[in-house]
């Protein structure tokens, strides 16, 4: 018998008739909401009485947010709507966001209920901040997380993702869930697309790739449609589509913050990073989600040993780039356009005249083209079997769902072919993952060689050149940190034809998160590259009533 598909609304009503405290929810804290609730509807009658502020919406940070709760010009309540309004307005076209929280206005005004109680104090560093999370991110609440596939409308996790639960601890407003390319691309369809979602467009060039599985987050960060926003990368997903939305992305390293909760596809190099609009803002909320969580146990604490004391935003400096050895690799920035070859020869001259050291023509290998070939065909044998073994896993772990193994995903797709688009993009890798029987000999050996190949060849380099990064073109590099699972920041470089933003990718060794930071700010603040896009300018400064 086919399973039909799930209205919203069926989705929503199906989340609802489940238990409200699933194991690991506080009930008590559940308490404090409701109580937090109470307090909100009366401060809601003292904002209806309206006090008219000027506010500077466009491209707001996450300071300047602080600030006006501070001086009284915003409130998070209003901050949520100005969102809410925008993302009604620009969403028709761009498509980067698949759903919008119903609570989102409800966790605003607790929000600013608690901090009226408290006489202004922030609880965390994203205090009344609204986020939007990539669409495999989980959340115990009335969004849906279905990787952009009708197959998992409905089901219903356990708990919070690991990093939401950190999150919604530091004060944050979930304000609804970004566009992934479905099944986070490992179903090859077009950058952005989803059943789901539809087709996310580059709000720079709408012609143009949004590029990668985080194509939602990345247009919605650059569109102005929430305060910041949330992506994962398994290979080059934040990067790239940081790239070419000119956002900051910061994919950290494996195991720094948690992925429990995140639909999977290797935990060898899935790893979930901001994507903002500055560096300052992306720390911010790097600073927020890292940290050991008992549901990703081994990751994470093989990683908090990189966290430094005193968080990440001590390694905003301006003069970041002083004293740092910067390796320019060959047969990278060799293929980027003219345009873009122009830009990044005037960005190295600046890095000299801020006091880096750039060193050119570093070789990475002998042959750059046999190294990927290499590197991509062992990295598909082990991510193959991969998908499949952890992909089960966390669909049986579900609290409830329609399906509960990639079987039932492949028969969901097969039932559904026009609302999945199966005769355009098919699902061979699903079908080819679904064929595999676990860890054995070949994907043992594939993933040593992907080990042999880091060890000989991006980390042999770095450390005999004693480099303290390597920066290449976009997302170009990504495989040679993924395969690793070594950390980057890609940062705004420039715009190409038909105002196409292109990236500067910082990359580095495990833990190099602290001078990463301090290169890609400080690159930041000299360049100051970013521009709002073509297709979600407004006036600079947005008036409302409070």
């Amino acid at each position: 018998m086919k399973q039909s598909i799930l209205t919203e609304q069926q989705a929503l009503d199906r989340r609802q008739a489940n238990p409200p405290n699933p194991p690991g929810v506080n009930t008590s804290a559940s308490m404090a909401w409701l109580r937090l609730q109470a307090v909100a509807a009366v401060l809601a009658l003292a904002v209806a009485a309206g006090v008219s502020h000027g506010f500077e919406f466009q491209e707001a940070t996450v300071e300047a947010i602080h600030l006006g709760f501070t001086n009284g010009s915003l409130t998070s309540t209003a901050l949520v709507q100005l969102y809410l309004d925008r993302i009604s307005r620009l969403n028709p076209l761009l498509r980067a966001v698949i759903e919008v929280n119903p609570d989102a206005l409800l966790q605003a005004r607790a929000a600013d209920a608690r901090r009226a109680a408290t006489g202004g104090r922030l609880i965390g560093a994203l205090d009344g901040i609204p986020v939007l999370l990539k669409d495999n991110i989980a959340t115990r609440d009335k969004l849906n997380t279905t990787v952009g596939s009708f197959a998992l409308l409905g089901s219903v996790v356990r708990r919070d993702a690991g990093v939401v639960t950190r999150l919604r601890r530091a004060g944050a407003v979930v304000l609804g869930k970004a566009n992934p390319s479905e099944w986070c691309n490992y179903r090859r369809v077009d950058d952005g697309w989803s059943a789901r979602g539809g087709q996310t467009l580059n709000p720079y060039a709408l012609s143009s790739t949004p590029c990668g599985s985080s194509a939602g987050p990345g247009v919605a960060a650059a569109a102005n449609m929430a305060a910041v926003t949330l992506g994962t990368e398994t290979d080059g997903s934040i990067l790239c589509p940081s790239s070419f939305n000119s956002v900051v992305g910061i994919k950290p390293t494996v195991g720094l913050t948690s992925r429990y909760g995140v639909v999977p596809i290797s935990p060898r190099q899935d790893t979930v990073g901001p994507m903002c609009r500055t560096v300052s803002d992306a720390v911010k909320v790097l600073d927020t989600i890292v940290g050991y969580d008992a549901f990703d146990a081994a990751a994470t604490r093989a990683a908090s040993k990189y966290i430094p004391s005193g968080g990440y935003m001590q390694f905003l400096k301006k003069d970041g780039l002083r004293g740092k050895r910067i390796g320019v690799l060959n047969g990278f920035f060799q293929k980027s356009g003219e345009t873009q070859l122009r830009v990044y020869n005037q960005h190295f001259t600046t890095m000299r005249e801020h006091g880096a050291v750039v060193i050119e023509n570093l070789d990475v290998a002998t042959n750059l083209t046999a190294l990927l070939a290499d590197i991509g065909a062992n990295e598909g044998i082990a991510i193959r079997a991969e998908f499949k073994l952890y992909m089960n896993a966390y669909l049986a772990d579900l609290w409830s769902s329609p399906v509960r193994s990639l079987t039932d995903v492949i028969a969901f797709n097969n039932a559904h072919p026009v609302e999945e688009r199966l005769e355009e993009y098919g699902q061979d890798n699903l079908i080819a993952a679904e064929k595999t029987q676990g860890i054995g000999s070949v994907e043992k050996a594939a993933i040593q060689r992907l080990e042999e190949l880091s060890a000989n060849g991006l980390e042999k380099l770095m450390k005999e050149k004693q480099l303290d990064a390597i920066v290449t073109p976009d997302t170009t590099a990504s495989s040679l940190l993924a395969i690793a699972g070594h950390p980057a920041i890609v940062v705004p470089a420039g715009y190409a034809e038909a105002g196409v933003p292109f990236g500067i990718c910082f990359g580095g060794l495990q833990g190099y998160e602290p001078r990463l930071i301090e290169m890609a700010y400080a690159f930041e603040q000299a360049t100051k590259v970013r521009k709002q896009p073509k297709y979600a300018s407004e006036p600079a400064k947005t008036r409302f009533v409070l």
